[in-house]
């Protein structure tokens, strides 16, 4: 009979971050503009000069919600 494993650690809750946010012709986040659900949806109506805004707050929401995933 083989002998069970170590108990592995039960993962916590999910760290708690800034809330979703949609970037603003300004360049800033605003938690009241909430367009993370489909955050591209309008990026052919915005200049293309807040494209990279909009890409980067995306890619930065991307990286709180996954970096809460826990390594095996």
């Amino acid at each position: 009979m083989t002998e069970p494993n170590a108990p592995r650690p039960v993962p916590g809750p999910p760290r708690p971050g800034p809330g979703p946010a949609d970037v603003t012709a300004s360049g800033v986040a605003s938690a009241a503009d909430s367009g993370a659900e489909r955050p591209f949806d309008d990026l052919d109506e915005r200049p293309v000069a807040e494209h990279v805004a909009v890409f980067e707050a995306e890619h930065s929401r991307l990286q709180r919600e996954l970096g809460t995933i826990d390594q095996l």
